[in-house]
């Protein structure tokens, strides 16, 4: 089907276009992925529920495998994350003026990304119940965590990143939801009311917007760099072979955002098509994004090189058999693969014409995704099953309980943003306007008279 051909469209088609993504799903494609991610989900919190009832070895963890697909997934969750911050933050101190169209959509997925990759610790630490001992407050019994524990660290930059990723997402919101009290009747209208916060679109409440945005802006950027630095310390700071590393810091933050972009171009591509929004989200955009994803997939390449060449550099024994053994034994398949998606398929983005196209865009960021799950588990598993001494090294197996939760976990974040795009505008109709020329007056009738 031939792509429609955008028009620039007027500040009355801005309201039009993005308020009819809210309306009741018109068809069947749209139920049926929402049914899917639904059984996903479930099957997601029935995995759990087993694992809680039988123990932790229904998830496959055996010594010395003790992390396995929960922190590999909780990395990746915290790394999918990253590019909402990116484009909407960052960008915006940088005023880049293709981030409009996208931003809010991006800012969504970051949101439901921490809020997955939060219950992985969870999952992860067995009895949950117990998880507020991770929470730094003098209890009754005058216990506090072990702040050397990666665990606790991990608490630190979900919340942090959470609440302040909230915040700003929640004030970029207040004048679209006005908008939508003005096109709502009934209680909607009632709830959309309170929402907006009394937003009138007077110049006092612009200046302080304005003012509180740029802050804000100001004040997530560090976490861009600080919370995926914190997530990589978990492996540095330990002395296992392939961890003990002052390259993971960069490596991840970078690995971050390029699994970030590949996950924004997942979600945004198909809700272009869906809503026919190629008016707002526009070839420029998909170029830009993709030349980002090149950009970062080249200097991950950089860094995978640096890995390998400072193993076998470094004369350290450990690491030089670590490397051969990953390379070349049980979980070859998967670090090769690893090397395949993050820095072949990515080289096609060289050609302008692939950086345009939603189905080449759309394949290699599969891959990307794909790739990018399987260096974290290329991490932890092969490091942590060939360590220093023979006889503790051991082959992890997935079980179908930990197969389920890190598959029911995708589905529970794809469920978290099918809901928001049917309750929440997923384009700012506020910033989109500004990126439109401005309405001429018509003075037709001053020049009859």
């Amino acid at each position: 089907m031939a792509t429609p051909v955008p028009r620039t469209p007027t500040y009355s088609d801005v309201n039009r276009d993005v308020l009819a993504t809210l309306r009741p799903p018109g068809n069947l494609y749209f139920a049926w992925m929402s049914v899917i991610a639904i059984i996903l989900a479930l099957g997601l919190f029935g995995a759990w529920s087993w694992q809680i009832w039988t123990g932790m070895g229904a998830a496959g963890k055996r010594t010395p495998q003790m992390w396995a697909m929960y922190i590999t997934t909780f990395v990746f969750w915290i790394g999918i994350g990253h590019a909402g911050t990116l484009i909407s933050a960052v960008l915006y101190l940088f005023r880049a003026r293709w981030r409009t169209s996208i931003y809010r959509a991006a800012e969504a997925m970051t949101i439901f990304a921490v809020m997955t990759a939060g219950l992985f610790p969870l999952i992860h630490a067995g009895r949950m119940w117990f998880a507020y001992f991770l929470l730094p407050y003098g209890n009754q019994r005058d216990l506090w965590p072990n702040f050397r524990s990666p665990l606790v660290w991990d608490v630190f930059a979900i919340s942090t990143y959470l609440s302040i990723s909230t915040v700003f997402f929640i004030v970029g919101l207040v004048p679209d939801i006005a908008a939508l009290r003005d096109a709502s009747t009934g209680w909607r209208r009632r709830i959309f009311a309170m929402l907006s916060l009394g937003w009138e679109g007077s110049h006092e409440q612009w200046r302080h917007y304005r003012r509180a945005y740029g802050l804000f802006a100001a004040l997530a950027t560090p976490l861009v760099l600080s919370v995926h630095s914190v997530v990589s310390w978990d492996f540095a700071m330990a002395l296992v072979p392939g961890w003990h590393s002052t390259l993971f810091a960069p490596f991840f933050v970078d690995g971050a955002i390029f699994s970030g972009f590949a996950m924004v171009l997942v979600l945004g591509l198909p809700m272009r098509h869906y809503f026919r929004l190629h008016a707002y989200i526009q070839d420029k955009h998909l170029d830009a994004m993709a030349k980002l994803i090149l950009v970062t997939g080249l200097v991950l390449t950089y860094f995978y090189a640096c890995e390998a060449f400072t193993s076998w550099y470094s004369g350290d024994h450990f690491e030089k058999a670590s490397l051969f053994w990953r390379m070349t034994k049980t979980y070859a398949w998967a670090v090769w693969l690893m090397y395949f998606c993050n820095c072949v398929s990515p080289l096609i983005l060289f050609w302008k014409r692939a950086r345009t196209s939603p189905v080449i865009l759309y394949i290699v960021s599969i891959l990307v995704l794909i790739g990018m799950w399987f260096e974290r588990f290329n991490i932890i598993v092969p490091s942590l099953g060939h360590a220093f001494y023979p006889y503790a090294w051991g082959i992890y197996v997935p079980s179908p309980t930990d197969t389920a939760i890190v598959i029911g976990s995708f589905a529970w974040f794809f469920l978290l943003f099918l809901a928001f795009i049917k309750l929440m505008p997923s384009l700012s109709v506020v910033e989109v306007k500004e990126t439109l020329p401005a309405p001429m007056r018509d003075t037709s009738h001053v020049a009859h008279h």
